[in-house]
């Protein structure tokens, strides 16, 4: 460690063609990192360029389909105490740079990682309203490896500590078929996907729009029974999604209900079970299910993946619909005001007044 009590953090990052977005994230932690260190995979605009007004470690790595080679190359680089890793999209905002200077100042060097929420999506409101959780910073000495040739995860072990400091996701680049292509490449090759590349596979498969496919490579992950609790409930919620685009709705129905198999019922397959039911016009069952997720409490979920929305607001917006539907006006306003003390600019929520409040009189 440095001579004062503090401890030192790398930032590393890897990028490609970030020009839009990595002066913001840079800007934005500069004052919490003694070192940065970028590795670009082959930019062709100006990331480099930029980068370069805030570090002179800027290394060129020649890019292989393989996401964690990079990320790894990049921790390889790294001198201090911890390392922080940030993609280009990322940013920290002044509330969480405030309590990440705190954090440096006091963690205790027996800390081999700290956790912190990542913000995903956000309300009308700027809330977040999907949040998953990642260990975000680690001790450089033990060496810690990503895994995984996309959607990689860096395995952590020892003392954790699970912060309340968050990391704000502000993606600007359109979706691409990039990750796509690499496992199809894979594919092509003859390898063998493991089961949690067997997910996320059947979520990109899903993301563009091959429902049957995505299908296919969930079931193969369920059946396999090798998946973690968390992939195994987002894969049943998923599989449902799809079977929705199908208009499959006994298959989505399924899908949902086999997600309680390996835990209690989530906010977000009942909110699901709900919209397939209210898609059939059977709205007594749909409002059975918006209920139930109306009174889940998201903070007693181990779940490092909750979309809020789905335990707050949506289902009483979706439960103002269904009241509507059978013409009790009143019960629909009841829930309408409901969602709108979380989410009173929705504007769905605003027609929903607007329409009531004329017919109520």
């Amino acid at each position: 460690m440095d001579n004062n009590d503090s401890i030192s953090i790398s930032l590393c990052m890897i990028v490609k063609n970030e020009e839009k977005v990595i002066k913001r994230c840079l800007t934005s932690v500069k004052s919490l990192v003694d070192e940065i260190i970028i590795v670009d995979t082959g930019s062709l605009d100006l990331t480099k360029e930029i980068a370069s007004e805030f570090t002179n470690f800027i290394f060129d790595f020649k890019w292989v389909d393989d996401f964690s080679a990079a990320r790894n190359f990049s921790f390889a680089k790294a001198t201090k105490d911890y390392i922080l890793w940030l993609d280009a999209d990322d940013i920290i905002i002044p509330e969480n740079v405030e309590k990440l200077l705190e954090l440096k100042k006091t963690l205790a060097y027996d800390v081999d990682a700290v956790s912190m929420d990542y913000h995903l999506t956000f309300d009308d409101n700027g809330k977040p309203s999907f949040i998953s959780r990642r260990n975000r910073l680690v001790k450089r000495k033990n060496k810690f490896k990503w895994y995984g040739f996309v959607h990689e995860f860096l395995d952590v072990s020892g003392n954790i500590i699970h912060s309340d400091i968050a990391i704000t996701h502000k993606k600007e680049k359109i979706y691409s078929d990039r990750n796509l292509k690499i496992y199809e490449k894979h594919l092509q090759d003859n390898k063998t996907l493991s089961p949690r590349d067997q997910y996320y596979y059947a979520n990109e498969c899903k993301d563009h729009g091959m429902y049957t496919k995505a299908i296919k490579w969930y079931d193969k992950f369920l059946k396999g029974k090798l998946g973690w609790k968390e992939d195994n409930i987002e894969a049943c919620g998923k599989m449902a999604d799809c079977y929705i685009h199908l208009k499959n709705w006994f298959d989505a129905i399924d899908s949902c209900i086999n997600s309680f198999k390996y835990d209690a019922p989530r906010g977000e397959n009942c909110c699901r079970l709900g919209f397939i039911y209210l898609q059939q016009n059977n709205i007594h069952q749909a409002i059975s299910w918006y209920k139930v997720a109306t009174i889940l409490d998201p903070s007693e979920l181990e779940s490092p993946f909750i979309n809020l929305a789905c335990y707050t607001w949506l289902p009483h917006l979706q439960l103002c619909l269904c009241y509507s539907k059978l013409g009790n006006f009143y019960k629909a306003k009841e829930h309408n005001d409901l969602a709108a003390l979380i989410v009173p600019d929705n504007p769905h929520i605003k027609h929903n007044q607007k329409f009531l409040s004329s017919v109520l009189q």
